[in-house]
């Protein structure tokens, strides 16, 4: 991301007004990129961050594994940054082409069909709930072994249990805990990731 003036006291103010914190310096990256497109405080206690998630995503960023995303904001979010460094494929869900199914919504049954194909892809879910359930089951299942789960979608129904069992799968994540999230919370994340990466696979003499 190519930061200017406002952006940087933008940051400032954050740096300011965060406080003590826990975060290594990487997902500290992450949880003010997130903070600073919600104006959200509250997303330094919602973060969370499974062992060595960022290290496994940008690994994955750099060997250009397919991304799947649940709806088409989050693929236009993280198309520019992906565009500017490792180029990786990007498929949205919403966009798939799939039979119909009563018992499943279109971003699930898209995901279920994209997560077969790319088995060990990036996922990023940013907004279906239904879409993120039908991910875990197939990781419980031991269908797919995804590089990277982002889950951030905000929901009063199933949301937090979906994000509880991602929490328990032992899959590399990143994810918001509780009712909140969006998918502007998973582009941020996305964008950070990106950029870290790109920082330890996209120059010369780098180091994650």
């Amino acid at each position: 991301m190519e930061w200017h003036t406002t952006d940087a006291q933008s940051l400032a103010i954050i740096d300011q007004e965060i406080g003590e914190h826990i975060f290594a310096p990487a997902e500290y990256e992450l949880v003010r990129r997130v903070i600073y497109e919600t104006a959200d405080f509250e997303y330094k206690s919602l973060i969370r961050f499974s062992e060595r998630s960022l290290q496994a995503g940008a690994a994955a960023l750099a060997a250009r594994s397919t991304i799947v995303v649940d709806v088409p904001m989050v693929q236009v979010g993280i198309a520019l940054a992906l565009q500017e460094t490792f180029a990786n494929p990007v498929y949205c869900s919403l966009e798939t082409i799939t039979r119909p199914q009563k018992e499943k919504t279109q971003a699930a049954w898209g995901i279920q069909t994209l997560a077969r194909r790319y088995p060990e892809g990036i996922f990023v879910i940013g907004q279906s709930q239904t879409a993120l359930t039908a991910l875990v089951e197939l990781i419980e299942s031991e269908e797919i072994r995804p590089a990277l789960v982002v889950g951030t979608p905000a929901g009063f129904v199933g949301a937090d249990v979906a994000k509880e069992r991602l929490q328990d799968s032992m899959i590399p994540n990143i994810r918001i805990n509780g009712r909140k999230g969006s998918a502007v919370v998973a582009v941020a994340l996305m964008n950070g990731l990106v950029d870290l990466a790109w920082e330890a696979y996209g120059k010369p003499n780098s180091e994650f």
